[in-house]
């Protein structure tokens, strides 16, 4: 989805949101959204550690 945006859609979403924030809040918002971004990522890196932890395990058990 956010893939067909281009370098236009971004300027144009940049600018919308600069115009509704004010160039005061926007570095605030940036860095909640970015810390959010991180957080996500963080969870959903453990969610798929975990299945594949046991993934393995199972098939361990399945070999043993």
């Amino acid at each position: 989805m956010l893939s067909n945006i281009g370098f236009p859609g971004l300027i144009l979403i940049l600018v919308i949101a600069l115009i509704i924030f004010g160039p005061n809040k926007l570095p605030e918002i940036g860095r909640a959204v970015g810390k959010s971004m991180k957080e996500f990522k963080n969870a959903t890196n453990g969610l798929t550690d975990d299945i594949k932890k046991e993934i393995r395990e199972d098939d361990e058990d399945k070999k043993s």
